[in-house]
């Protein structure tokens, strides 16, 4: 495994996984979405003085594991970058009736191909569930996922960039209006916490503190809650129901390792 010292500095960085990774809700200057992995380039890149930098970002929101393995591990079979993130398996523990030790052996045999083909691989846990309409009750699940990949990243030299203990998420500013994805300061602060896992110095601190704001009363709580369910929730249960997907017939939008 890489030595992750401040001077680590991968010349190649692919990103894999669902819409956590693909960026949604944080839109880019081109129009597309950015994200943690987008930023977290950026950072890599600023340690490449030379600028002999490529990223890729294979991700497609809604994907679900075994589409990932089928789909974007293979593209790191032939591109061979140097840093691979790999996030995957959180649409599958959402989904009714699905078994977390059972997706953490897939999710293992993945991490087996991509260590023989990337020389660091990070993993990120999933972020703590506690408190958030519907996802809470997916805590225990979504603990035991977690269980796993730490393991898991143990066993295999990966590095962990662990969101269940990232503490600024939980203030409801991380998190765009579904509740679902990040927000733009969300994902900056994942991308800060990925770049400290791989031994980076980063200026900003991703657990710094969020400017103050008026306490918001209960009836704007509930005001905002009926409205989130109405907006967000309903759509995404139903497409759930239907086994549809918010990618399908997308690609990635980053599928070649280029400068940034």
């Amino acid at each position: 495994m890489a030595d992750h010292q401040e001077t680590f500095a991968p010349r190649s960085y692919a990103a894999l996984g669902d819409s956590f990774t693909e960026g949604l809700n944080d839109p880019g200057p081109d129009g597309r979405y950015a994200g943690w992995a987008d930023r977290l380039a950026g950072l890599l890149a600023g340690q490449r003085p030379d600028g002999d930098f490529r990223y890729a970002n294979l991700a497609v929101r809604g994907r679900l594991l075994d589409q990932i393995v089928a789909e974007q591990v293979p593209q790191i079979e032939q591109l061979q970058p140097e840093l691979v993130t790999f996030c995957a398996g959180g649409n599958d523990i959402l989904r009714p009736g699905s078994d977390p030790d059972e997706v953490a052996e897939r999710f293992e045999t993945a991490v087996l191909r991509l260590r023989e083909q990337a020389g660091t691989v990070l993993v990120a846990t999933g972020f703590d569930t506690r408190g958030v309409p519907v996802l809470g009750l997916l805590r225990g699940k979504i603990a035991t996922y977690n269980g796993h990949l730490r393991a898991i990243a143990d066993r295999n030299g990966c590095v962990v960039a662990d969101l269940w203990a990232l503490k600024s998420v939980h203030d409801k500013r991380a998190w765009s209006e579904d509740r679902l994805h990040l927000s733009p300061e969300g994902h900056q602060r994942v991308a800060l916490l990925a770049a400290r896992s791989l031994g980076l110095t980063t200026e900003e601190d991703p657990e710094a503190p969020w400017p103050a704001q008026a306490e918001q009363t209960a009836a704007d709580a509930r005001r905002e809650n009926v409205q989130w369910a109405r907006e967000h929730l309903l759509p995404w249960v139903t497409r759930r129901l239907r086994g549809e997907s918010s990618g399908d017939n997308l690609s990635a939008k980053r599928p070649d390792l280029l400068p940034l």
